[in-house]
């Protein structure tokens, strides 16, 4: 069964000035899926990552040739606002505003112009609630976020990618500044979230792609250190028959 693409990648190219940091990658990422991204350091992981929110271009000199679609829609021809509206992301490291805990929430909406203070207590308990944090912050929404625990400040920035609805949730290594107990918090949790949103997630941690995500993507350098796109497919099928010898020899260890 071929399932719905969402966000389609052609060809694409990245430079930092004369630098190529991604080459020729081709891919299609399946709606309402969690689609890993792993490889060794400095093969580009975060920088293919964050060209879905066009959040490279806030990087002087760079500039990229090839296509990238959502829903078949150029994303370099969307406004960048509106387009990391629908496009949300979550960073390797929880950053709470130092706000309260409603406030975080809030902010996202609030900057989209609602003010309505019984919509706005709607966004943030609903966001809370898809989040899985909810439950643990309910009678503490004026308490600031910086007071929570790791694991709950990475729920509570979940949480605030959600407040103003995307459709694509990014994730950047989500889960290494954490505990194992709240590793696993988090990966129940998008496991969740997939049923509402297309997931795209970068991960040192092979254990965690194996295991969190339905689609798998191996990147690694060439010998001009650029970027590229070695092997893709189901999780499954890349973890026990991957079809290139490069994706074996990295994910039994013998390289990276």
């Amino acid at each position: 069964m071929q399932l719905p693409v969402k966000l389609e990648v052609r060809n694409y190219h990245l430079f930092y000035g004369n630098f190529r940091a991604l080459k020729d990658v081709t891919i299609c990422i399946p709606r309402n899926q969690i689609t890993a991204i792993i490889g060794p350091s400095g093969c580009g992981k975060s920088t293919f990552l964050r060209t879905f929110n066009r959040m490279n271009e806030l990087i002087p000199g760079v500039r990229v040739q090839g296509q990238v679609l959502m829903d078949g829609q150029d994303i370099f021809a969307m406004d960048p606002v509106e387009l990391r509206q629908r496009v949300g992301m979550v960073f390797q490291r929880p950053n709470p505003f130092p706000k309260s805990i409603y406030d975080n929430v809030a902010y996202g909406p609030r900057a989209h112009g609602i003010r309505d203070r019984r919509r706005l207590d709607e966004i943030v308990e609903r966001s809370l609630r898809d989040a899985a944090l909810w439950d643990e912050v309910k009678d503490d929404l004026n308490k600031s976020a910086l007071a929570l625990s790791g694991g709950q400040q990475q729920r509570l920035c979940i949480a605030r990618a959600l407040a103003v609805q995307p459709e694509v949730i990014l994730m950047d290594e989500p889960a290494s500044a954490l505990d194992p107990i709240a590793t696993l918090r988090i990966e129940e949790l998008i496991q969740t979230l997939k049923q509402r949103y297309t997931i795209v997630i970068v991960t040192h941690n092979m254990q965690q792609a194996a295991r969190a995500s339905d689609f798998t993507a191996f990147f690694m350098m060439d010998e001009q250190r650029a970027g590229l796109l070695v092997e893709y497919g189901p999780t499954r099928d890349l973890f026990t028959r991957p079809s290139d010898k490069r994706t074996e020899d990295y994910i039994t260890g013998r390289f990276g």
